[in-house]
C-alpha cells in the first residue's frame, strides 16, 4: 500500500533502498528488499544505498544525504524518477544504525524537496522499543509521508497498519479505490488498543530506555574483554553487536556470529542474526524485560562466546 501510494502521488516508479533491508514477502515488498535475494539483485527501479559503510564516515548525516541525491539522479537516468525513500528507521535487517540521533534528517529534506516521499517502516522499530519515542523516525526529527508498522502492534495477534497523509489517500481513492476483508476488524482493534494500553501503563517505554542502556553499557564491557566483539551499537531495546575474526584482521564472522546463535539457543535463549554479512547479532527482548532477565542474557551471552571461541 505505501509503494501504491507513493507511486500515485509522484507518478514515479523508482524507490531508494538499503542494502540489506526486509521490508516484507509479498511480490512488490520483495522487489525493495535485498537480502531476500539468494540470487540475481532487484530489479532495475530499485537503488541500493550501501549502509553498511555508514559508520566509516567522518559525517554520516552529510554521507547519507550524498547517497539519496545519488540514488535520485540514478533512477531519473534509467528513466524510471524516484517515488520514495523507504527504510527502517533503525535499519534493523542492514544491523542496527541508531547513531547519530537525527542522520535522516538531511537525505528526507533533500528527497522531500524534490518531490519524493519518505516511507519510514515501523514494523521492527516502532511502538517504543528504542526508548526515546514511539517511533523510531523521532530520534531524527523528520516527519513521514508514509508509515507502515506491524508485528508488536497487536503483540502476537497478526494485524498491520498504515498511516499517510489525507492527501495521498485521496489520489489512490480517486484512481483504483482500496477494500480488505480483513481491514478494521473489532478483534485486531481490541488487540491494538489493548497492547497501546499496557505500553503507556506499564510505562513500557521509559523501561526500553533504562534496560537498553543497562544492556548497552554491559555488553560494551563484554565488547572491552574479548577482542571478537568488534562493535555494539542501537537505541533502547534494540542493539546490534558485531562478531568478526581478529585472525582474519577483524574480518566480519558469519560463521562464529551463526554458532553463537545455535549455543544460545541450547542454554534456552533465542537471538537473530543481521546484516550484510550476517555478522551482527540483532539484540531486541521484550519491551517488559526486567533487570534479572537482562542478567540472564549477558551471563549465558558470554559462556556462548567462550563455548564458541575458535
Amino acid at each position: 500500500m505505501a509503494l501504491r501510494l507513493a507511486r500515485g502521488w509522484t507518478g514515479r516508479q523508482g524507490i531508494i533502498v538499503t542494502e540489506a533491508a526486509y521490508h516484507g514477502n509479498t511480490a512488490a515488498v520483495t522487489e525493495v528488499s535485498p537480502s531476500s535475494y539468494k540470487q540475481g539483485t532487484p530489479p532495475d527501479h530499485v537503488h541500493i544505498l550501501p549502509i553498511s559503510r555508514m559508520s566509516e564516515q567522518a559525517d554520516p548525516a552529510a554521507w547519507f544525504a550524498e547517497q539519496v541525491r545519488f540514488g535520485i539522479e540514478q533512477l531519473e537516468a534509467r528513466g524510471h524518477g524516484c517515488a520514495a525513500l523507504l527504510v527502517d528507521s533503525i535499519f534493523s535487517s542492514d544491523g542496527i544504525y541508531a547513531d547519530p540521533a537525527g542522520f535522516l534528517k538531511p537525505a528526507v529534506e533533500l528527497l522531500q524537496a524534490r518531490g519524493g516521499l519518505f516511507i519510514s517502516d515501523e514494523v521492527q522499530p516502532g511502538f517504543g522499543r528504542t526508548g526515546q519515542g514511539m517511533w523510531g523516525f523521532s530520534r531524527h526529527g523528520v516527519t513521514p509521508d508514509v508509515v507502515t508498522m506491524g508485528k508488536p502492534m497487536g503483540n502476537g495477534f497478526p494485524m498491520s497498519g498504515l498511516a499517510a497523509r489525507e492527501e495521498l489517500l485521496a489520489v489512490l481513492n480517486a484512481d483504483v479505490g482500496y477494500f480488505n476483508t480483513f481491514g478494521g476488524s473489532p478483534v485486531a482493534v481490541a488487540a491494538g488498543t489493548a497492547v497501546l494500553d499496557v505500553i503507556a501503563e506499564e510505562d513500557l517505554m521509559a523501561n526500553a530506555e533504562r534496560q537498553g542502556e543497562y544492556f548497552k553499557r554491559q555488553l560494551q564491557d563484554i565488547q572491552a574483554r574479548f577482542e571478537e566483539v568488534s562493535d555494539v551499537r542501537g537505541a533502547g531495546l534494540f542493539l546490534g553487536l558485531d562478531l568478526c575474526d581478529p585472525t582474519r584482521d577483524g574480518a566480519p564472522d558469519a560463521q562464529r556470529t551463526t554458532a553463537l546463535i545455535n549455543d544460545l539457543k541450547r542454554n534456552g535463549v533465542l537471538i537473530g542474526g543481521a546484516g550484510k554479512s550476517g555478522s551482527t547479532l540483532k539484540i531486541r527482548p521484550p519491551l517488559c524485560i526486567e533487570r534479572s532477565e537482562a542478567d540472564l542474557f549477558l551471563d549465558r551471552f558470554e559462556q556462548s562466546l567462550k563455548a564458541t571461541a575458535k
